[in-house]
């Protein structure tokens, strides 16, 4: 990891809060994981409290992992993921980031294809509300001999109020011919025909917003084990927006 301070020109700190970012300076040693070959890894992480959370991960022959983000708290909170794929390995990511007032949430993956065969999914949903900026940046790279690669990234977010921002950067560079990967990404504001509806079967608003908004984060915790606890504060969180 570089010593000097990121500035704007670094692509993957371009949307970065960084007079927080020198506050924190210099990080700490990214969290370093290997799945061995066959060998299955899961963990959910909850950022609540600000900070920046680096984690490198590197997955065997015919390993599988997945990796559960709820993104919530601190003026500032960064998840960084760098992944690098061997033959037949599996990786999964869902994460959501929900936050408001001035918070700068982000989320930021690099995922190498670098053997065949390997599968990659990732699933992304923000919620932003009052002046909140969440940001993901997200590379999958492709190796030239990472044939049959098979890779997907759904990237969503929602914006409460005007004055809140969202980036997504969802990227590809494939060196390989034979391969499936797709990548998409949509930013959008809560349906008004949705809410006008729940409001005339009764709900009052807030619980409305409340509603949509939890189905608009249902399934990034699917497979988690800890998915009851990361719906919950999610939900949570939600409210508290709404």
């Amino acid at each position: 990891m570089s010593q000097s301070l990121p500035t704007r020109r670094d692509e993957a700190w371009r949307y970065a809060d960084l007079e927080a970012v020198a506050k924190l300076w210099p990080l700490p040693e990214a969290e370093h994981i290997v799945v061995p070959a066959g060998g299955q890894w899961a963990r959910s992480i909850v950022q609540d409290a600000g900070g920046v959370h680096q984690i490198k991960m590197s997955l065997g022959k015919g390993a599988v992992a997945a990796l559960y983000v709820l993104n919530i708290g601190g003026d500032y909170g960064r998840i960084e993921l760098d992944v690098t794929l061997h033959e037949g390995s599996d990786f999964s990511f869902g994460a959501a980031q929900i936050g408001g007032g001035a918070q700068t949430l982000e989320i930021i993956t690099t995922v190498t294809h670098a053997e065949p065969d390997a599968t990659s999914r990732q699933t992304v949903r923000s919620v932003l509300a009052g002046h909140a900026t969440g940001t993901y940046l997200g590379k999958v790279a492709v190796a030239r001999d990472a044939q049959h690669t098979d890779s997907e990234q759904s990237v969503k977010a929602m914006l409460l109020d005007r004055t809140a921002t969202a980036n997504a950067k969802p990227e590809l560079e494939i060196f390989a011919d034979d391969v499936k990967c797709a990548h998409g990404c949509a930013i959008g504001e809560l349906d008004p025909v949705a809410l006008f509806y729940l409001e005339s079967r009764g709900l009052p608003p807030a619980d409305a917003r409340t509603l949509l908004l939890q189905a608009f984060v249902s399934g990034v915790f699917d497979g988690s084990e800890d998915a009851d606890a990361l719906q919950a504060l999610a939900l949570a969180k939600l409210g508290a927006l709404a």
